[in-house]
């Protein structure tokens, strides 16, 4: 491909999560062969095993899918699947692959994927948002509208998880809500009615200045400390004032939209209560044990001693399992885990 053909290539730029392995299947299946765009696919995968996604969706449509190499050259007709536990970037016509910190929680991440198309490829890019659980993709899509790209997302109601396309509705200006029968034809329409043209200078220095880089760094360079600190690290989180939708990133690059964050606290608080009930069942097994010692050696006053440190510890541990065993409590939503299907795809 040539450096003119590159210049007016188009892109597809494609995230889903819980559901995806069907949604995605069905949407390639209607996919036309003469698709005048290189389609970009995000799928939350578990990091490990060997992921079988690009056979699966070879199989299911005409247009051959793959796991790109870093740096693999973008061509029209052709879907790039991220790979399992890495982030895929794009820049100047290809595809970066990068084990980054995770952004949301997950590697890969919609929103790298996404950024970094916008920032390459401005009006000359389409992002979907399909079916999945919390928000990744969200920040991605508005990026890609704030550079003159096409935002569609599924119909809630149409998709198998609806928390990805209702989040994005709520936070973008979309310009397409449809169903997945609807999609195929909609997206083939998008791609050959995409205008060729140059990247907005305005997403350029969005790109420069705020979260479009997949791999930034240095947060108080061009953010402010929210008093928040990063779930996976402990450092301080950082925001730009102003920015829609809101987004937090540490130092080191680990990255967050509202509600991951919400629930990656949850996740973190729920493993230290549990840590902290672990501590509290030690110390009154440890208790209980110095009180036979001392009730053996007819010492009175220590065994009334660890019996009541005992008991204060048990009452503790009581109160800390009612409140991981309440559903009802928000300790209870941390993030879903990663399909099981995923692990094979």
């Amino acid at each position: 491909m040539n450096d003119a053909s590159v210049s007016e290539l188009h892109l597809l730029a494609i995230g889903a999560s819980a559901g995806g392995v069907q949604t995605l299947s069905e949407l390639m299946r209607h996919l036309p062969p003469d698709l005048p765009a290189a389609v970009l696919v995000v799928l939350h995968l578990a990091p490990q095993g060997r992921s079988v996604l690009p056979a699966i969706l070879s199989r299911a449509g005409v247009l051959p899918a793959i796991h790109p190499q870093d740096g693999e050259l973008l061509q029209a007709g052709r879907v790039y699947v991220a790979p399992p536990d890495h982030h895929m970037a794009v820049e100047d016509g290809r595809l970066r692959l990068s084990r980054s910190a995770t952004e949301n929680g997950y590697r890969p991440a919609i929103d790298v994927t996404f950024r970094t198309a916008a920032l390459a490829y401005g009006p000359r890019c389409v992002g979907v948002v399909l079916t999945g659980n919390l928000d990744d993709g969200t920040a991605g899509l508005a990026a890609i509208k704030d550079c003159g790209g096409v935002a569609v997302v599924q119909e809630p109601r149409d998709a198998l998880y609806a928390s990805m396309p209702e989040s994005a509705i709520a936070a973008v200006a979309v310009d397409h809500v449809v169903t997945l029968a609807e999609m195929a034809p909609l997206l083939a329409d998008l791609m050959r009615r995409v205008p060729p043209g140059d990247v907005h200078a305005e997403c350029v220095k969005k790109g420069e200045t705020t979260l479009l880089v997949g791999d930034w760094e240095g947060g108080a360079q061009v953010g402010q400390p929210t008093g928040l600190t990063c779930p996976e690290c402990g450092g301080a989180l950082f925001e730009t004032p102003g920015q829609e939708p809101d987004h937090f990133r540490c130092r080191t690059g680990h990255a967050y939209s509202p509600q991951s964050l919400l629930a990656k606290q949850s996740q973190a608080l729920e493993g230290t209560l549990w840590a902290a009930m672990r501590a509290l069942e030690e110390r009154a097994a440890l208790a209980r044990r110095l009180e036979n010692r001392a009730r053996r050696n007819g010492n009175e006053l220590f065994r009334r001693r660890y019996e009541n440190q005992a008991r204060l510890a048990e009452a503790h541990t009581e109160k800390l399992r009612r409140i991981l065993d309440d559903k009802g409590e928000e300790i209870a939503d941390a993030p879903p885990p990663v399909p099981r299907s995923a692990v094979t795809v």
